[in-house]
């Protein structure tokens, strides 16, 4: 049995729409970078405790395989997190526009036979933004609880040109890798019913 160690409505989404039957658990897991740790270091180790913390809730469970993720904002090396509060929000996108940067996802499945983890990069674009763009998106609120204070499937979606990558690992998760994953571990999506 399958289950999403993730607070997220978009990997729930996401997972949902690649057709595998799942239970999603709620896990606390805390997500500090450590002094002088690499950004791909970090989104692993997150993505395989959120995996393990997930393990543990699930552990009387025959046969158990939980998924966790971890989808970081990365710029010049340094972790962009989810922002405190508008203010911050604003010093990340302003730094962010008119240049590329990462977004690393992690995911981590975990069995109590076996863990393995993948790492997914994208590079995206933000076009340059000016003061009154800015502000109209931060009033919005969307940047609230995610990482880089944007959602490339939302209203931030309009200050995105180009996308090199995985348009849902930018999501957070992201589906081929996903789902090569998930049948390494010997899960296949359910059956759509015929019409």
């Amino acid at each position: 049995m399958l289950f999403l160690a993730s607070q997220s409505p978009r990997r729930r989404q996401l997972l949902a729409q690649l057709g595998f039957d799942f239970s999603a658990l709620d896990v606390e897991v805390p997500e500090v970078v450590a002094a002088g740790e690499p950004a791909e270091d970090y989104v692993r180790r997150v993505a395989r405790e959120k995996a393990g913390a997930g393990l543990l809730q699930v552990a009387a469970t025959p046969g158990a395989v939980v998924l966790g993720a971890d989808t970081e904002v990365v710029l010049d090396g340094e972790v962009f997190g989810k922002p405190a509060d508008a203010a911050e929000a604003a010093r990340m996108l302003r730094r962010l526009a008119g240049r590329p940067h990462e977004v690393l996802t992690a995911l981590c499945c975990a069995s109590a036979a076996r863990e393995e983890t993948v790492l997914h990069r994208s590079r995206v674009h933000v076009a340059a933004l000016d003061d009154a763009e800015l502000a109209d998106y931060l009033a919005g609120g969307e940047w609230r609880g995610k990482a880089g204070a944007y959602a490339i499937q939302g209203r931030a979606g309009a200050f995105i040109p180009h996308l090199e990558g995985s348009f849902t690992g930018v999501m957070g998760l992201p589906l081929h890798e996903c789902a090569g994953l998930l049948r390494r571990f010997g899960l296949r999506p359910v059956a759509a019913p015929a019409t």
